[in-house]
């Protein structure tokens, strides 16, 4: 209830559907929010997957691994509809400024924060291949860690980007909800897992 609470407030449900440009805007949106909440869950279960597999039985890792499956597809359709969006505004249809489009020196702040939000979906694309491979190829089942540690940098670009351009975002309730997410990632990061990265980052330097 927090997603759609969240964005009818700005976009009551007679305005979302009055064209396919609102109505794409509306479920891109709601896909934004869904996905954040689905990545703060899966980056929690996985830091305590020990613990909780233990506390309650080995589904916990299967519902870990279907609802990475979900996050990721919402992470995926959240650009795409974003392009369906600006096909229905009169933009076109343009993958490469949607998902390719990254720039360094950025004409405005808006470019930058598009790229954001465009750095942490092929950063999480790279964590989720490594995942996907590290049954089907050796060289994966060695390092697929390694690349893991990229889905907590892509939390927290995807955590900027949505404070920075995000319509909901700094919307009550979901704002609340994205602030405590976010401030107890980075607690989770620096308490918990830091030692952990300081070895992965010692085992990529070794090669």
């Amino acid at each position: 209830m927090l997603v759609p609470f969240t964005v009818l407030q700005k976009t009551p449900w007679e305005l979302a559907v009055k064209n396919p440009a609102n109505l794409t805007n509306f479920i891109q949106r709601c896909i934004g929010l869904a996905a954040f909440i689905l990545l703060f869950v899966q980056l929690v279960l996985g830091v305590f997957m020990a613990k909780l597999t233990k506390i309650f039985g080995s589904w916990i890792f299967k519902f870990h691994v279907a609802e990475g499956i979900a996050a990721y597809t919402l992470v995926f359709l959240h650009p795409l509809i974003f392009m369906l969006f600006n096909y229905y505004t009169g933009l076109g249809w343009d993958p490469y400024a949607v998902f390719v489009n990254i720039c360094l020196l950025c004409k405005t702040p808006l470019d930058y924060y598009y790229t954001l939000g465009r750095i942490s979906f092929w950063l999480v694309t790279l964590a989720v291949g490594a995942a996907y491979f590290r049954n089907k190829n050796s060289w994966f089942e060695a390092n697929w860690r390694k690349f893991h540690v990229l889905n907590y940098i892509a939390f927290l670009v995807i955590g900027a980007h949505g404070f920075l351009i995000g319509t909901d975002f700094v919307r009550q309730p979901f704002f609340t909800f994205a602030a405590v997410a976010y401030a107890t990632f980075l607690c989770i990061v620096i308490f918990i897992e830091a030692s952990r990265f300081y070895k992965n980052f010692n085992f990529w330097l070794k090669g």
